[in-house]
């Protein structure tokens, strides 16, 4: 049941607007081991929310079984009013869901272009809409226009991450889950991934973030949900959590 204070946070977020992600009692195991312990978040359109958390906490886990990767033990994952029990992740792809993974997942034999046109695999839209999506995320990634004929594989780790978020991006996603975005990255180009997440947010697309650079992630989030031993701690909106004496402390070197 819904207390008056959850329903209270999730009008205001939302605007009186239904979550487009809900995810209820979710719990995940890797046979014996869960993972993922009964949690529960929403993301409202329009936002980006952030998972936090220490390495092993549940956050991958958690967005690989929202795309359909990953079958949860109990409870149940929704999307725009849908419920996605059973439904396996390349189907997740076309109802608008899209993700760069953990790690990059590029293919690194295949040239930049290459990578971009498989993002767009799945669509069903005109070419000319797919062209004018691919143009607009070689504006928010100039260096791949620089690098189109490139193998993928010899790009910089910074170049990869910019191509696999691309590649998601030309799925058409109505929600983006980016995993770890900034892993291994230098803090200048961290500042860049993080200052095209919000330019992708205000284009439309809804983000959920997993991030282990809690700072970066609140600092650019709208609101954020802390996960520990595979269940939520601490949740708010991102500037208040920041502000946090408990999450300073644990996450943001305070």
């Amino acid at each position: 049941m819904t207390t008056a204070t959850e329903a209270q946070t999730a009008s205001v977020r939302g605007g009186g607007a239904a979550p487009l992600l809900a995810v209820k009692d979710l719990a995940v195991s890797y046979g014996n081991i869960s993972a993922v312990r009964g949690i529960s978040f929403d993301v409202f359109p329009g936002e980006i929310v952030t998972l936090i958390g220490s390495n092993g906490a549940g956050k991958s886990t958690t967005l690989r079984t929202v795309s359909g990767l990953l079958k949860p033990r109990r409870g149940s994952v929704t999307f725009n009013g849908k419920d996605l029990k059973g439904i396996p992740g390349h189907d997740v792809v076309k109802l608008g869901i899209c993700q760069s993974p953990e790690g990059r997942r590029i293919f690194q034999r295949m040239s930049v272009s290459e990578n971009l046109d498989l993002g767009a695999y799945a669509r069903t839209d005109s070419p000319e809409q797919i062209a004018a999506d691919r143009e607009n995320v070689l504006e928010l990634f100039p260096r791949l226009r620089e690098r189109l004929s490139q193998k993928a594989g010899t790009m910089s780790g910074g170049e990869q991450q910019m191509l696999a978020v691309a590649r998601a991006l030309l799925g058409n996603p109505k929600l983006l889950l980016l995993d770890e975005p900034s892993m291994g990255l230098a803090p200048v180009l961290v500042d860049l991934i993080f200052e095209t997440i919000a330019k992708i947010r205000d284009q439309g697309v809804t983000v959920l973030l997993v991030e282990q650079n809690a700072l970066a992630a609140l600092e650019v989030a709208d609101y954020a949900y802390v996960l520990e031993h595979g269940e939520l701690g601490l949740e708010g909106k991102a500037s208040d959590l920041i502000d946090d004496d408990s999450v300073t402390r644990a996450y943001l070197g305070g």
